[in-house]
């Protein structure tokens, strides 16, 4: 099959965004916690996750800002400056999806899809306790992408939790030994496997092909 530009955009609505959607291939399936000013929790699932650099240690991800739709993640980022990202397991993917349902801002995704709240060393926003790798994060920098209306939120590492078996010796954090879950499109989800290890690239050691 082939698709020109002007295939893609008369697509019916659903089949352009589950295409468009899905041939990024596999992202990172991540809960992103946060707490309003007045205390009330929240908990939505993000596939748009991706590491910006090591010094500082900051992480991104992007989400829409449409008036249309309550925004509760944004919002309480920005009247906070802090929020989690707790990495899913195979256990409570189930739970994971569902709190993208349009919940009220006054109702808790934790409550409502029975995931536990967890508060590490009095950090404002809140973990999922279930998760294999929790990681708080502070604001630093919000960057608006105008062609789509959405914004990038940055946040610096302020604290990471796991376990010990799940870091290699070189402190690669092991994605298949934690039961980390990826997201194909929206509503796919698979298991990480680990096919192969490669040296760091140079050229006076560079391969034969």
């Amino acid at each position: 099959m082939f698709f020109e530009e002007d295939d893609i955009f008369n697509l019916d609505k659903i089949k352009r965004l589950k295409l468009i959607n899905s041939i990024t291939g596999v992202k990172p399936a991540n809960l992103i916690g946060t707490r309003s000013s007045d205390g009330i929790t929240n908990l939505a699932i993000f596939s748009s996750i991706v590491h910006l650099g090591s010094n500082p240690p900051l992480i991104s991800f992007v989400t829409r800002t449409s008036k249309e739709v309550n925004r509760n993640t944004l919002a309480n980022i920005l009247s906070t400056n802090f929020f989690t990202i707790n990495q899913i397991q195979k256990s409570f993917v189930k739970n994971a999806h569902y709190t993208s349902a349009k919940f009220n801002e006054s109702i808790s995704e934790f409550e409502m899809c029975k995931l536990d709240e967890e508060y590490i060393n009095n950090f404002h926003a809140p973990f999922v306790k279930q998760s294999n790798l929790k990681i708080g994060l502070e604001l630093k920098e919000i960057i608006k992408i105008t062609t789509n209306d959405s914004t990038l939120v940055v946040g610096e590492i302020k604290q990471i939790t796991t376990k010990k078996e799940y870091l290699k010796d070189d402190f690669m954090f092991d994605l298949e030994k934690s039961g980390a879950i990826a997201i194909g499109g929206l509503n796919e989800y698979f298991t990480i496997e680990n096919i192969a290890n490669f040296p760091y690239v140079r050229l006076n050691d560079f391969p034969s092909f």
